[in-house]
């Protein structure tokens, strides 16, 4: 599973010219940019929820579980590209949509479950995600 966590200060997600997914916190918020691989689990996506929940990179060193921060997540196969080897990127170690999407559920569930506020994006869908990233700040997640 890999996770590119953004600090943001609003993020929304729009689906065929409609915003599906909105988050404005007062402060600070995440927005998760997720892919799920062939070996991940519901176990795996239960521990990287919680580490990115926790993990200290809002201002004052504090994290979202700290404050109440909300979440957007949105599913992206593509953060499982690989281009190493010629201009065209393999998607071959992203997981296929009937292992994936319950994941992506999963780790947004696991999220709500530590008290997150979550918004998610539409799985599949052709997504216009548009955020303001603040600091900016910007880590790679993977387990």
């Amino acid at each position: 599973m890999r996770a590119v966590v953004q600090r943001v200060t609003e993020a929304a997600v729009e689906v065929d010219g409609r915003v599906v997914a909105r988050i404005s916190p007062a402060t600070q918020g995440l927005l998760i940019l997720l892919g799920v691989g062939h070996e991940d689990d519901a176990a795996r996506a239960a521990t990287l929820a919680a580490k990115i929940w926790r993990m200290r990179i809002l201002d004052g060193e504090r994290s979202a579980s700290d404050i109440g921060a909300p979440v957007l997540v949105v599913s992206q196969f593509t953060l499982l590209g690989d281009a190493r080897k010629s201009r065209r990127p393999s998607w071959s170690a992203a997981a296929p949509r009937p292992v994936a999407e319950p994941l992506v559920d999963a780790f947004a569930d696991a999220l709500r479950d530590l008290g997150a506020e979550v918004a998610t994006g539409h799985f599949g869908a052709h997504m216009r995600v548009s955020s303001v990233n603040d600091g900016p700040i910007t880590v790679l997640m993977e387990m």
